[in-house]
This record gives C-alpha cells, sequence and structure tokens, in this order.
C-alpha cells in the first residue's frame, strides 16, 4: 500500500448553524465533528493529514493540537482552491490523498478503508464515494459508462430528465493519486457563476487526460451526511448514538432501552454491565464489568471500576472503587475517590474527597476536601466545614470511626481512630484515638415553664 494523505476542508463559516461557535466545532456525542475526522484518520495511521482552516482558525487549531498540520484559506473561493492552500505539505510527495470535510462526522474507518482499497485496487487516479439516496434532488449525479467508470458528475440543476433519474450521487470526498490530484487542481479555472474553484472539476480534467475515474458506493449512505444546521447535527448525534450503542452491546454490555441511554465517544465499557434508562456516559469516562449504571445516571470523565451500582447521581471527574454503591441522589464532584465496597448513599454531596475501604456515607451529609479512613461510619447531617471564607481547609476522619448524626466537622480537625463523636456536636478540635467527643451545650428542662408562654387559641 502507498503512503496515505489527507486533505480535511474545515475553512468555511457555517452560518446557517447561527452560533457564535465555529460549525466544525460543534460537537456530535460530545466530540467535535472536526476532531471525529481526523481520529478516524489518526486510527488509519494516515502519514499526513492537513486541516484547512479559515474563519476560527485559531479555535481548531486548539482543539486538535499539534497532531496534524494547518493551511490558511485566507478567502473562500471554492474546494479546489481550499485543496490547493495544502500545497507546501503534499505536491511534492507520491501516495493516496484523501479529500474528507470537517462536517462530515460519521464516516467510519471501515468505509475509507474499503474506499481506500478500492481505489488501490483499481490504480485509478481518482475514485468518488458515492451513495444511493431514495430521493437524490440536488446532490450531482454520477454518470458511469458500460464498465463502471465514471463519466461524469453532473449538477442537479444541469442536469436533462434522464439523468436527474440516477439515484447514485456524488458525496464529495474522494481518493486521488497524489501526484495526478496537483496536475489536474492546475487546470482547474473559475469560470463559473460563482466565480469559484471547486474539485469536482478535477474528475472532468482527468478524465480528458484519459485517466481511470471509479465510483465507490459507500455501504449506508447516512454515513457521508454533511452538517450545515442544528436540524442535520441533530440526526447525525442521533446516527451516531446509535452506532456507538450497537458496537458496546456487541461487545457485552446490556443497554435496557438504547433510545435513552446517551453514551459519547472515546467511553469504554467493560462486559456484563447494565445501562439503565436515562443514563449519560460523558467523554473521559471508563466502566468496569458487573455494574449497573442508572437509571438517570450522569458521569463525565469518571472511572468506575469493577461490581459498582450507581443510580440517579451526577459524578464528574471522579473515581469509584470495586463494588462500591453511589446514590441514588448523590453529587460527587471533582477530585474524589469512593473505596471499595463504600456506600454513598441519597442526597450525599463529596467534593475532592478519599473515601477509605468500606466507609458508609449513608444519607444528608457534605464532605469536602477530605480524607476519610477505612470502615467509618459518616452519620446523617454531618457537614465538613471546609471553608472560612478565604481558605479551603483539610478534614480527617481515621478508620474506624463512628461520626455522629447532624455533626459539623470545623476544618482543619483530624479525628483519630476508632473514635466517637457524639451526635449534634460541633468539632473544631483534633479527637484522639478511641476518645468519645461531646461538644454541644448541656441539656436543661425548666418544668413548667411551657405554660407560661404564650399560645394561640384553638380557633386560631
Amino acid at each position: 500500500m502507498s503512503k496515505i494523505h489527507a486533505v480535511v476542508l474545515a475553512a468555511g463559516q457555517g452560518t446557517r448553524m447561527k452560533s457564535k461557535l465555529y460549525k466544525v466545532l460543534h460537537p456530535v456525542c460530545g466530540k467535535p465533528m472536526v476532531q471525529h475526522v481526523v481520529d478516524t484518520l489518526a486510527s488509519m495511521r494516515v502519514e499526513d493529514v492537513v486541516v484547512v482552516v479559515g474563519h476560527g482558525a485559531d479555535t481548531v487549531q486548539a482543539t486538535l493540537g499539534e497532531r496534524v498540520a494547518y493551511a490558511l484559506q485566507k478567502e473562500q473561493l471554492g474546494t479546489a482552491h481550499a485543496v490547493q492552500q495544502a500545497a507546501s505539505f503534499l505536491q511534492a510527495k507520491e501516495g493516496t490523498t484523501f479529500i474528507l470535510y470537517g462536517d462530515v462526522p460519521l464516516l467510519s474507518e471501515e468505509t475509507l478503508t474499503a474506499l481506500l482499497h478500492f481505489h488501490e485496487d483499481q490504480k485509478a487516479a481518482a475514485t468518488v464515494l458515492t451513495a444511493v439516496l431514495p430521493d437524490p434532488t440536488g446532490y450531482g449525479r454520477i454518470v458511469r459508462n458500460d464498465s463502471g467508470e465514471v463519466m461524469e458528475i453532473v449538477e442537479h440543476k444541469d442536469a436533462s430528465d434522464e439523468v436527474r433519474a440516477i439515484k447514485e450521487i456524488n458525496t464529495g470526498i474522494y481518493c486521488f493519486d497524489n501526484q495526478k490530484l496537483w496536475n489536474a487542481l492546475a487546470q482547474v479555472k473559475n469560470d463559473n457563476v460563482q466565480g469559484e474553484y471547486y474539485v469536482t472539476d478535477c474528475i472532468g480534467i482527468l478524465r480528458q487526460a484519459g485517466e481511470k475515474v471509479v465510483a465507490f458506493e459507500a455501504a449506508d449512505p447516512d454515513e457521508t451526511m454533511g452538517v450545515n444546521d442544528r436540524a442535520q447535527l441533530s440526526e447525525a448525534e442521533a446516527y451516531m448514538r446509535k452506532r456507538i450503542a450497537v458496537r458496546h452491546m456487541k461487545n457485552g454490555v446490556s443497554i435496557i432501552d438504547p433510545l435513552s441511554t446517551y453514551i459519547e465517544a472515546d467511553v469504554t465499557i467493560g462486559s456484563d454491565t447494565i445501562l439503565q434508562p436515562g443514563t449519560y456516559l460523558r467523554r473521559g469516562t471508563t466502566i468496569g464489568s458487573d455494574c449497573v449504571i442508572g437509571p438517570q445516571a450522569d458521569l463525565s470523565n469518571t472511572k468506575v471500576a469493577n461490581g459498582v451500582t450507581i443510580s440517579y447521581s451526577v459524578l464528574v471527574d471522579a473515581k469509584v472503587d470495586e463494588q462500591a454503591t453511589v446514590g441514588p441522589f448523590a453529587y460527587v464532584r471533582p477530585g474524589t475517590e469512593i473505596g471499595p465496597q463504600t456506600k454513598i448513599g441519597d442526597f450525599v454531596e463529596l467534593k475532592n474527597a478519599k473515601i477509605g475501604k468500606g466507609t458508609k456515607i449513608p444519607h444528608l451529609s457534605y464532605v469536602g476536601d477530605a480524607e476519610i479512613g477505612e470502615g467509618v461510619n459518616i452519620g446523617c447531617g454531618t457537614i465538613t466545614v471546609n471553608y472560612d471564607g478565604a481558605v479551603k481547609h483539610k478534614t480527617v476522619v481515621q478508620d474506624g470511626s463512628f461520626i455522629g448524626c447532624n455533626t459539623n466537622l470545623v476544618a482543619p480537625v483530624t479525628v483519630g481512630k476508632n473514635a466517637y463523636v457524639a451526635a449534634g456536636s460541633t468539632i473544631n478540635q483534633d479527637v484522639p484515638d478511641d476518645a468519645l467527643a461531646i461538644a454541644r451545650e448541656r441539656q436543661v428542662n425548666k418544668p413548667g415553664y411551657a405554660n407560661k408562654l404564650p399560645r394561640k387559641s384553638k380557633k386560631e
């Protein structure tokens, strides 16, 4: 196989998106459209990837980083003009060159690999990726000769009734022999109503030179969908979400209702895990085997080990170890590490906290900027008072301690091993190992005093 190159056209402004965000940076399943394209090329080990940028160039470069080269198209003068901006990177090279688009995010590695192999097997100068549509209105039609080679691409507005009856359309995606591409680009003219230079014209130029031009039909035409507005963005999201769900199910993940389960790109899930309806797994999240996630769980950039149960909860930038239980209605914030066999119950909020093995925080507590040891019980309504208005302070509760209900642990403070804190205490001094800490006012009962208080009449 020859060396493979790619030009990704991503210079258009995308005014139909009606957005401040540059079009190719709109996400599909959590990843910018252009990054989907670049990641697919990376998985194919394409040698040179040149992204042609224009509007929003700086933000595109900040998103993709140094993994690709960039060419700037200062004026938007058509697709051929855009490709020509990559001349300094590719013009002198041999091999095969893809021409792709930053707003066509659904093309799979399988389709592009099949296109490439077909192109090279045919020893063609150019290969057009085509799609067969039930209603091809508005698209350029592929006109083939008796041997199946491409004779010309006819735009819908220029087509006769006979040509308009053809359902095979040009997707605008190509493989070219690189040297023949650059020779053809040098001959492209802009003698059209728009005054622009089009890659499509390279097909006619190569045919006139006696070169072989062929077409490869995409097995799934939906993969070739371009995104120009919010409606098409939604369609692309739905398509990719389904593809991601099917891939996980084939790998042994049970998804109870794929239509109500949202898994973003690059999420990994172990076998025999069950995803309940309403689950969101966002980028950077990894789930182990034998977990139950959901209903209504929302995880972002969270690492979950084997055998974990999470329900009706939100986790962000967190880690959950084996056999832990989280939820319902827990909020686990960045920097939190939940140890194995722990229980994090309802209406518990954790932030930048390390929770040891077997510890229980069953309900209605806030634990922030804390280190909680193994086998600790945190009673209902416990608060780590971590912020003094200027600085966040740390709370440490060591192994085997018991924190009674409605306790305030005023940081910085340490509760020693196997210590007890009585319910209703406000602790602002360290508690030694094996001690009982009581920090509350002594109860005083005044007999008969209630009778002296004014009372509302029964009528009221």
